[in-house]
């Protein structure tokens, strides 16, 4: 057997063991394990109107770790106070604030940092969007100056971005 046919076949092997050893989630949607962990969990509670489940784990480009779920039922979401939401919101709706996010978590961390971007505004600006940040709970201060979006609330941050995606 020549060299290319040894490769060839070891390669097959090997695809064919890695496909047997998966058990973690394929993001491809050829697999619905979540979907069907949370109508396993929902049948056990008789939730009959359904639920919804996000969750992540998540390492940023600063080495910072994070994993978070949270599950909600239908009837709690769609009897809650939606106006509760709008102004975390408003928050995020918009552009500049989004990328202080996206940069706080790229590991700037300080107003002095942010203000050396392109396109953010002046220092007095970066401060009125960090406060808009920091008054809705999606930053807040760790001392000399720091940001840092709360561990909570880095997956739900995540989550809505990729919801937004067109």
């Amino acid at each position: 057997m020549d060299l290319e046919q040894r490769v060839a076949d070891l390669e097959r092997r090997l695809a064919a063991l890695e496909g047997a050893q998966r058990t973690g989630p394929r993001l491809d949607g050829g697999d619905f394990w979540a979907l069907n962990g949370l109508k396993e969990q929902l049948s056990e509670v008789g939730a009959t109107d359904g639920g919804v489940l996000y969750t992540g784990s998540v390492r940023l480009p600063t080495g910072e770790q994070y994993a978070w779920q949270l599950g909600a039922l239908t009837e709690d979401l769609l009897e809650g106070d939606w106006t509760a939401a709008a102004e975390s919101f408003a928050a995020l709706g918009h552009p500049v604030r989004l990328r202080l996010l996206r940069e706080i978590l790229g590991g700037r961390r300080t107003a002095a940092e942010l203000a050396e971007l392109d396109e953010v505004g002046t220092t007095g600006q970066i401060y009125h969007h960090l406060r808009q940040l920091t008054g809705t709970g999606w930053l807040h201060t760790t001392g000399r100056g720091r940001h840092e979006v709360p561990p909570g609330r880095v997956v739900p941050l995540l989550v809505a971005l990729a919801t937004a995606r067109p």
